[in-house]
């Protein structure tokens, strides 16, 4: 069955003289695993960086209903000349900024709009969409307010996500699953909005009320326009990266070692044996900290 592989065979280009076909299949399969170790520390090197981006500032994903104004809404935060049309899919790929709120970082990124039956050649697109979704730290679920059908345009982005078992919270719960935050834009197109946000708020409690016009501040104080939908994003900040207060041992240099590795280090003082560091640590390793043991300060 397997005599092919003791017969010795020699040939010009192929192998060298007297040359196996077992060590040909061994040559080969070690070029295999060469590349295939490539391809393992190049992922590798990829999550890392994703790592380091989501210690450096928490992450959010714009997402909603086709033409709700997401793409608007992240111009309007970041200052950018991006792309924005009032048609279906303007948006065919995902686009993140950082934004600044309030002293805080955020990435936001702008993703494929949902639509009810979603055209076979737009699903690639949309589902790289939900992979960039998924690794964000939150959703802002955006809204065109004006739109007579928006409660049933949020119904079909929410069931697609619910689909795809993102493991949602809508505003408030368990802190462990993906927590959902409803922008209703478009404010300036409203003839009450105020009876709108409170029409909004009996079902989404903290829904935001907004617009990437930036007259409608003015118009209509309670939407709050973009500035508004800033201090929400400060707020989210602050509860995704809290900056705490550790007190760690001088000789634990593997903890200080992991603080440096997992958390926004912005400090470090010693006193009497011990290291203060101050540093924007996320909800999971302030549990594991408290856990161990270690005294943890949260600043107000």
């Amino acid at each position: 069955m397997w005599t092919h592989l003791s017969r010795i065979r020699g040939g010009i280009g192929l192998r060298g003289p007297g040359e196996t076909q077992l060590e040909t299949d061994r040559r080969a399969i070690r070029r295999k695993l060469s590349l295939l170790k490539k391809r393992l520390e190049d992922v590798a090197d990829h999550r890392a960086n994703q790592r380091q981006g989501r210690r450096a500032c928490p992450s959010a994903a714009l997402v909603g209903y086709t033409n709700a104004g997401k793409s608007s809404i992240l111009r309007a935060l970041s200052g950018d000349d991006l792309f924005v049309e009032d048609r279906l899919f303007a948006t065919l790929d995902t686009l993140t900024r950082e934004v600044d709120v309030g002293g805080y970082r955020f990435r936001l990124t702008d993703t494929v709009g949902f639509i009810r039956k979603l055209p076979h050649h737009l699903v690639a697109s949309f589902r790289a969409t939900l992979e960039e979704a998924r690794q964000s730290d939150m959703l802002l679920h955006v809204v065109d307010a004006s739109h007579p059908n928006w409660e049933e345009q949020v119904e079909v982005v929410d069931r697609e996500l619910r689909n795809a078992d993102f493991g949602l919270r809508i505003d408030s719960g368990s802190s462990d699953r993906k927590r959902v935050i409803y922008l209703f834009n478009k404010a300036d197109l409203l003839p009450d909005p105020n009876a709108f946000l409170a029409l909004a708020r009996e079902r989404y409690p903290h829904a935001v009320l907004t617009s990437a016009n930036p007259q409608s501040a003015i118009g209509h104080p309670r939407s709050g326009g973009v500035e508004g939908l800033r201090s929400v994003l400060r707020t989210s900040a602050q509860a995704l990266r809290p900056i705490a207060r550790v007190s760690v041992p001088l000789a634990d240099g593997k903890l200080l070692a992991a603080l440096h590795r997992d958390a926004e280090v912005m400090a470090e003082t010693q006193v009497d044996g011990v290291v203060q560091v101050t540093a924007r640590v996320e909800a999971w390793l302030l549990g594991k900290l408290r856990r161990q043991g270690i005294e943890v300060e949260i600043a107000p």
